[in-house]
C-alpha cells in the first residue's frame, strides 16, 4: 500500500471537516438532542433536591452542601452508567474519595441507600 500525498490527506479532512455540512448535521439532530438531554437534567435537578433533604435532616452545614453536591453528582453519573455489584463497589470507592477529603462516611453512606438506592458492596 502506497503512502497517501499530504496535499489529498489534508484535501480529505478539509471535505470532511467542513464547517456548513457539520452545521447542517448539528441542526437537523438538535432537536433529538434537546430531547434526550431534557430529561437528564430534570432527574439531575430532582437528585439534588434529595441530596439536600438528606443532608438537611443531618445538620450539614451549608459550607459543606457543595461538596456533598459533588458527591451526588458523581453517584448520578454513576448510577446512569452501571447497577448492581459495580455500582455497589464504584459507590464504595467514591465514599472513600469524599471521605478521604472530609465528608461524612455516615451522611455519604445514606446519600448511597436513599437517594440513590445503591447497596453496599458485599465483600468475601
Amino acid at each position: 500500500m502506497g503512502v497517501v500525498p499530504p496535499g489529498k490527506r489534508a484535501e480529505k479532512w478539509n471535505r470532511r471537516y467542513d464547517a456548513d455540512r457539520l452545521k447542517a448535521i448539528v441542526d437537523a439532530e438538535k432537536p433529538v438532542f434537546y430531547a434526550n438531554a431534557v430529561p437528564k437534567f430534570e432527574s439531575l435537578a430532582a437528585m439534588e433536591g434529595q441530596v439536600k433533604t438528606v443532608l438537611n435532616t443531618e445538620g450539614i452545614s451549608v459550607a459543606q452542601t457543595a461538596n456533598f453536591l459533588c458527591f451526588g453528582r458523581e453517584m448520578w453519573k454513576l448510577t446512569q452508567n452501571y447497577a448492581g455489584d459495580t455500582a455497589a463497589l464504584a459507590a464504595a470507592n467514591l465514599i472513600a474519595k469524599w471521605t478521604a477529603r472530609g465528608l461524612s462516611p455516615s451522611v455519604l453512606e445514606k446519600l448511597r441507600s436513599q437517594v440513590f438506592n445503591v447497596p453496599a458492596p458485599v465483600g468475601p
